[in-house]
């Protein structure tokens, strides 16, 4: 197969063969538009993640944040002391563990979660406008399976 020629003329050569290559091109995509989307509440991909997990697992703990996104415990840290300094979300002595925290949104983190579901509903909208929705599906499967 030939190699492909780039918007403005170059050459790819074996990048246009590797995965990581692409992955990486499709995330740059969809954390442009993503950042667009969300300017005005200035949150990041990560971050509405966070919300969205602590949302829908009452009393989550950090550990499981962690374990769930992939993060280490100090990352997991450092998102939600921004997120609990924002008044997003609140951390609590976990009732039957005093040395973990139990984690919840506060009414405002509720808030700011639907408004950014709403806007995510367009953003991926966007992402996948030129797949078909079986595409669509497809490529989560697939996502999947890369990710383990």
């Amino acid at each position: 197969m030939a190699a492909r020629r780039g918007k403005i003329g170059l050459q790819h050569g074996t990048l246009d063969s590797l995965l990581g290559y692409h992955l990486r091109r499709a995330q740059v995509a969809a954390f442009a538009d993503f950042a667009r989307t969300m300017s005005s509440i200035d949150l990041t991909p990560g971050q509405f993640g966070v919300l969205v997990l602590i949302a829908a697992n009452a009393g989550l703990s950090q550990s499981a944040l962690g374990t769930a996104l992939g993060l280490d415990r100090s990352t997991v840290v450092g998102v939600i002391d921004r997120l609990e300094r924002r008044g997003l979300v609140v951390r609590a002595p976990a009732p039957n563990d005093r040395r973990s925290y139990a984690l919840k949104l506060t009414d405002k983190g509720e808030g700011v979660r639907q408004e950014m579901a709403q806007r995510v509903r367009g953003h991926e909208r966007r992402i996948a406008r030129r797949l078909s929705g079986a595409e669509r599906e497809r490529l989560i499967e697939l996502l999947k399976l890369v990710a383990g």
